[in-house]
């Protein structure tokens, strides 16, 4: 898989730990058939009670030398659950936020890709083809978003796992689509229509330097929740959620001529390649 990494300037392949894993649930007869099992959202949720327990603290030392997690970032504490590790809170000062108005942050740590949506409302990712209107199930809500940008953030479980606002602004109630828990492994998203299957929660943002904004954020095979908090008005840099155990998907999506995306990850996105962001950091500006 490869990743443009912003921080060090090159293009370089990322190890997926659980890449053999995924090629044979979404390759093979037979991992086709225990998949249907498994991306059922009850099977999440036994997982996501099972690293509640606090014998789960015991693959918390494998799981940062397997995901070569830097835990110089977070602060030096003990964890009573593997997912009280996984939701752990980061060092303020390892993810400044940018405070220019008119930068546009992320939301998270993910790998990011932007896509143009056209006038049909629809952008394709990988060997999907996917619409507005089936990723929020709402036509009209879909049509503000003719010729916009639709930018998507791919967690991976090396990742911080928390995500903030990324401008001054005030939020609607959360939509809640429910649906499957498919990974979102680039091996899964070229099998399936990943982010439209998936159960997910979304919310229109109406932010002081860039329009009305949705955010959605997308569960994902032993994703036990999608965390939000409830503020309905938020300032730059506070945090909105997080997500419990899994690799997860955070999709926002930009009306037409609202922002402008640095020169790089452009480049990148039209390459298929992956651009490693950080929370806080500024990927792009208001138009």
């Amino acid at each position: 898989m490869q990743i443009y990494n912003r921080s060090e300037k090159r293009i370089a392949d990322e190890v997926d730990t659980n890449a053999k894993a995924v090629n044979f649930f979404y390759n093979n007869l037979f991992g086709r058939l225990i998949l249907k099992l498994l991306i059922s959202p009850w099977i999440s949720k036994l997982n996501g009670k099972r690293y509640s327990k606090k014998r789960s603290t015991r693959g918390i030392p494998n799981f940062i030398k397997k995901n070569k997690i830097d835990m110089s970032e977070y602060p030096d504490e003990k964890y009573d659950s593997f997912n009280s590790f996984f939701t752990r809170q980061i060092l303020k000062e390892k993810r400044p936020v940018s405070a220019a108005k008119n930068d546009l942050i992320s939301p998270c740590d993910s790998l990011l890709t932007v896509y143009e949506i056209s006038e049909e409302l629809t952008f394709k990712l990988k060997n999907s083809v996917y619409t507005i209107s089936e990723l929020l199930q709402n036509k009209e809500l879909a049509s503000k978003y003719n010729g916009g940008l639709c930018l998507i953030f791919r967690l991976t479980v090396r990742d911080y796992h928390h995500y903030c606002f990324i401008d001054d602004g005030m939020r609607e109630d959360y939509t809640k689509i429910n649906g499957v828990l498919h990974t979102v492994n680039p091996i899964a998203t070229k099998k399936v229509k990943v982010y439209s299957e998936n159960s997910r929660e979304y919310t229109t943002l109406h932010l002081k330097h860039f329009g009305d904004v949705i955010q959605m954020e997308v569960g994902a095979l032993m994703v036990g929740k999608i965390k939000n908090n409830g503020s309905k008005e938020f300032k730059r840099g506070d945090e909105k959620g997080y997500f419990e155990f899994g690799a997860s998907t955070i999709i926002m999506l930009f009306e037409k001529d609202k922002i402008k995306i640095d020169d790089d990850i452009l480049a990148y996105s039209e390459q298929d390649i992956e651009s490693r962001v950080k929370y806080g950091e500024k990927i792009g500006k208001s138009s």
